[in-house]
């Protein structure tokens, strides 16, 4: 029986350790952005998405066989939560150029940047949907990629084209109903986005940790937003994520999860100042996917940001734990 009727028709929680609660991992080479070695001076590294599965696969953890291939976006998909404008603009170079603040693709040719960058985009963000479908059949789906944040209805910014959690969330709603949705968001960077698209939907709860005086400024409001201060380590972190968790599954009862696991928290991240180590940000990871299946609640994982050198080492790292904790489905 899928996950997700499990939970909807049983009262007894799941065990992490009780087998029912597998790994589905959803990409495509087609997330891979190729501007000529451009896309090299940006601060977001689109190359870590393919590091990260090209070792799961050199490591024996996933064959190509076991992972899920995405569709990208359609024109349904993206318009159920971006305005008529935002689409009509996603030829316009200009306007990609300020979705993702790099000015020099404004003077890429439009078919360029068509194929490029917001086909690759529309793909990534489709495995977000196909996260969500797999979490809900098989309890943990993760997208190596996605966690768009910073998109809003009409425009993207933050490096972000696409809304794509909001997207996936009313994706969802045509499989399994209006489920009662929770976004755990620990990017270092407030979704602003997440927080604007789902400013009137009583179905869906936010709650975000997040570094209180960097970008976005000012901030949006979530359900629940922490704000972290500059230096703040592993035991700091963990600690204020241990208080409030509990209490926010009991407060809200989600039917699925939707997890932006940005490893920007680290110390070495050049767009912020925490001080987590990989180690606290591999357990933090942990904690969120066993709270999840201890509760029998499916979730959605996604990667968000990371900036340092070493961020697709310290999301390879948590995906492997997990894999290694809960196995692959089998398809």
């Amino acid at each position: 029986m899928p996950v997700l009727y499990r939970h909807l028709h049983r009262n007894s929680t799941v065990s992490p350790d009780s087998g029912e609660f597998h790994v589905s991992l959803v990409y495509s080479p087609l997330y891979q952005i190729n501007l000529d070695g451009l896309e090299d001076s940006h601060p977001f590294d689109i190359k870590k998405l393919s590091r990260i599965y090209s070792k799961l696969v050199e490591e024996g953890y996933v064959s190509t066989s076991s992972v899920i291939e995405p569709e990208g976006l359609s024109e349904q998909d993206i318009r159920s939560v971006h305005t008529d404008s935002f689409f009509s603009s996603l030829d316009n170079p200009h306007f990609i150029s300020t979705c993702l603040e790099s000015p020099i693709i404004s003077n890429l040719p439009p078919d360029y940047v068509r194929n490029r960058i917001v086909h690759p985009f529309r793909c990534i963000a489709g495995g977000t949907i196909g996260a969500a479908r797999a979490a809900l059949e098989y309890g943990i789906g993760i997208n190596i990629g996605g966690g768009f944040h910073h998109a809003k209805p009409e425009k993207g910014e933050g490096f972000c084209i696409f809304a794509d959690i909001p997207i996936a969330i009313r994706s969802t709603r045509h499989l399994g109903g209006n489920l009662r949705t929770l976004i755990i968001d620990l990017d270092v960077h407030q979704g602003n986005g997440l927080a604007v698209c789902h400013k009137n939907d009583d179905n869906v709860y936010i709650f975000s940790m997040h570094q209180g005086n960097i970008y976005p400024i000012p901030k949006e409001q979530s359900d629940l937003d922490i704000q972290l201060n500059p230096g703040t380590n592993d035991e700091q972190y963990m600690r204020i994520l241990k208080e409030h968790l509990p209490a926010i599954f009991n407060q809200v009862r989600p039917q699925i999860v939707f997890y932006i696991a940005g490893c920007d928290t680290a110390a070495e991240d050049p767009l912020a100042s925490l001080e987590m180590t990989a180690r606290g940000i591999n357990c933090r990871d942990l904690l969120v996917i066993d709270h999840c299946a201890s509760n029998s609640v499916p979730v959605a994982m996604t990667l968000g940001g990371g900036y340092s050198p070493h961020a697709w080492e310290i999301q390879y790292e948590t995906i492997r734990s997990i894999i290694e904790k809960y196995g692959l489905c089998s398809r």
